[in-house]
């Protein structure tokens, strides 16, 4: 089993939970774990692996199961959170670690709160950008809901269906889709009507903001090229088998110490009811360990990359407390 250097970051592939999951690792100390989301990969996190090893931690970034080099299994039904976070407890146990610091973005922010939930014990705290914790309505399936809200030309609801997810991302250049993607910079709500769909060519040309590099784009787009995006979109086509299996954890609440970002142009931070749920007691019932919630002004929805620096002080200076 090789390792390659990148900046001093090592690249390895481990075997875990039955599956096969690249990681990214660089620094020794404390084990870091950092959690990317859709359509991401290890490298998102970057910058906050030379912020933190350098500092004094061992930061650990997978490829999350389906993204990149690590293994992608076909079935929506191997992505349950059961699935995602049981790679996780076993990357801890490969890595020798009794416990870690979590971070996560976007799908990564959920493993890390589903992995706080299951498995406290494994936690020392969990910061969280992007999605804060959502607890299981008993009362009504995710995609119900969703389908209730945003009708069903919304994008989560599209990526149920394959044609109207890896068919028509297939139709674009892979280069121009990343950027599309990674320059997202709008809270409202992704609807994508029939008639228009994902391939629908931007009516002008993507201008990179000053921390996205087309280099950076190239990396992205590189390995979605090999992979595609099933693996990713399987993640939303289980929701509402997560919510069948994890009916025993219904108000459970999150007993780990806890940070939460968003940015304030973040679609997450603007569906129903979120701003409520974060700022009038909601949020802090479900996570009664939670010491601070950040809104950063002005920043979108991918921001470990576009506040790179801020956020890596902000990852810092919560654990170097614990």
């Amino acid at each position: 089993m090789g390792e390659l250097g990148d900046g001093g970051i090592t690249h390895r592939t481990v075997a875990v939970n039955g599956i096969r999951l690249h990681i990214a690792e660089k620094g020794t100390g404390p084990a870091v774990l950092l959690l990317h989301g859709f359509p991401e990969l290890w490298y998102s996190w970057r910058h906050q692996i030379s912020y933190l090893s350098s500092r004094g931690y061992r930061a650990v970034a997978p490829d999350l199961r389906g993204f990149g080099d690590s293994d992608a299994p076909s079935s929506h039904d191997c992505y349950t959170m059961l699935h995602v976070v049981g790679d996780i407890v076993a990357l801890i146990q490969f890595l020798g670690e009794e416990k870690v610091f979590v971070v996560g973005h976007d799908w990564g922010a959920i493993v890390a709160w589903n992995l706080c939930m299951f498995r406290p014990d494994l936690v020392r705290s969990v910061v969280a950008l992007s999605v804060a914790f959502m607890p299981r309505n008993p009362l009504r399936k995710p995609l119900d809901t969703l389908r209730l809200v945003y009708g069903n030309d919304y994008y989560v609801c599209a990526f149920q269906e394959k044609e109207r997810a890896e068919g028509e991302f297939a139709q674009i250049d892979m280069k121009l889709l990343m950027k599309k993607f990674l320059t997202y910079h709008d809270p409202k709500p992704v609807i994508v009507p029939k008639d228009k769909g994902f391939s629908t060519l931007p009516e002008k040309e993507i201008v990179l903001p000053s921390w996205l590099s087309e280099e950076d784009v190239e990396y992205f787009a590189n390995k979605f090229r090999c992979t595609g995006f099933t693996g990713g979109v399987n993640y939303y086509r289980a929701l509402d088998l997560n919510w069948e299996l994890t009916a025993a954890w219904t108000g459970a609440q999150i007993k780990v110490p806890a940070k939460f970002i968003v940015g304030d142009q973040d679609l997450t931070y603007h569906f129903p009811g979120a701003n409520d749920y974060i700022h009038r007691g909601g949020f802090r019932k479900d996570v009664p360990l939670l010491q601070d919630v950040v809104i950063v002004e002005g920043a979108g929805h991918f921001i470990n990359q576009e506040k790179a620096i801020e956020i890596a002080e902000h990852i810092y200076q919560f654990i170097s407390n614990m």
